[in-house]
């Protein structure tokens, strides 16, 4: 018999994006479409197909999908307690319901649920807490997305590298070494040229130009009690469209060229104080 308490946890969000509902369906209910501006993503691209997100080295999240109705809706629930760690009986799954409603003069709004029932652990408040604000900005991918790359494969590039320190601290680092200026500005960094399109607390977007065309999320985010004792750590996502044109070998060996050139520039950041 299920232990998990009626204690209910519920985010919503919409967001308007560019695209017909058929390209906004590709862009969320395929593997390759959430790979281009979400996590490295498998899906079984119907309904009760199996689904995982992957989340850095050795770490995902797994699900199913539960419900399918092309190109309106699309329900997933995640294995919640598997994410975090908990007792199986406690924890029901999280539950993500996507719905895409079309627009006049080509846009659609995509209205965002999720949901899960719970302990009410303090715990438990705080992973509800930080959900939207780590998970809303990924919507801005999906939005740059389909304006400039629908229907396109990206490769994805994750690199980080930690520092003693604070994260705000880094953060301003970063800035300063990028440099990062307004929304709109132009961004030239060792090679990599593009356009700011968002800058938030700790994170921006930008589009990228040249050499590989795409978008980059730059960020940072704090661990331990902060300051000298704590760490802190800079990381750059990337969803690189190279020319499709191009041989695909030289396109690979591009994008870990790319690679290696963002560790070396993360590594290579002063250590703030």
């Amino acid at each position: 018999m299920s232990t998990v308490p009626d204690v209910p946890y519920r985010l919503e969000f919409s967001v308007e994006v560019p695209g017909t509902p058929e390209q906004v369906w590709q862009a969320i209910a395929t593997a390759a479409g959430m790979n281009a501006w979400f996590l490295p993503t498998e899906m079984e691209e119907r309904a009760g197909g199996s689904l995982r997100f992957t989340m850095g080295p050795d770490m995902g999240s797994d699900g199913r999908v539960t419900g399918w109705d092309p190109p309106r809706r699309l329900v997933y629930e995640e294995d919640w307690a598997a994410l975090t760690g908990q007792d199986p009986d406690a924890l029901s799954p999280l539950t993500s319901e996507f719905l895409v409603e079309a627009r006049s003069g080509g846009t659609c709004v995509v209205r965002v649920t999720s949901s899960g029932f719970g302990t009410g652990a303090a715990w438990e408040q705080e992973f509800w807490a930080d959900l939207e604000p780590n998970w809303r900005p990924f919507f801005d991918n999906l939005r740059l997305y389909l304006a400039h790359f629908p229907g396109q494969e990206a490769v994805q590039l994750e690199v980080s590298a930690s520092h003693t320190g604070d994260a705000e601290a880094l953060w301003a680092r970063v800035r300063d070494a990028l440099p990062l200026g307004e929304p709109g500005s132009a961004l030239r960094v060792r090679g990599t040229t593009g356009t700011v399109e968002r800058v938030g607390e700790r994170q921006a977007l930008v589009r990228l130009t040249a050499p590989v065309p795409g978008m980059l999320n730059v960020y940072t985010h704090g661990e331990g009690e902060g300051g000298s004792r704590g760490t802190a750590t800079a990381g750059v996502r990337a969803y690189l469209f190279p020319d499709a044109a191009a041989d695909r070998a030289a396109s690979a060996d591009q994008v870990r060229r790319e690679e290696e050139d963002w560790r070396t520039w993360l590594q290579d950041l002063p250590v703030p104080v």
